[in-house]
């Protein structure tokens, strides 16, 4: 199955990946590649997650605190939002 970013879920990848690099070098590489690992699985199985609102499904990211929320759409997948668990909830999608 396709997958496909908004520009909103590209701007969160791209904060997140300088804010760790800034942290340590390396870091937002790591935390790109368990956001791979993620969408991989995703795409393997798309309605493994559970639907957390409305018709967007949210899948946890190991070891970094993230979750990915997509939506399945009839021929691809969606990846609205790389969401910091630490922000007010009222900020999901």
């Amino acid at each position: 199955m396709k997958l496909r970013y908004t520009d909103r879920a590209r701007d969160d990848l791209e904060l997140v990946l300088l804010w760790y690099e800034q942290q340590r070098t390396g870091l937002g590489f790591d935390f790109l590649d368990c956001i791979e690992v993620a969408l991989q699985n995703v795409i393997e199985n798309p309605e493994m997650s559970q639907v957390r609102y409305l018709n967007f499904r949210g899948c946890v990211i190991r070891r970094f605190p993230f979750t990915i929320f997509y939506t399945i759409e009839p021929d691809e997948i969606v990846v609205h939002s790389v969401f910091n668990n630490r922000q007010n909830p009222q900020k999901r999608p």
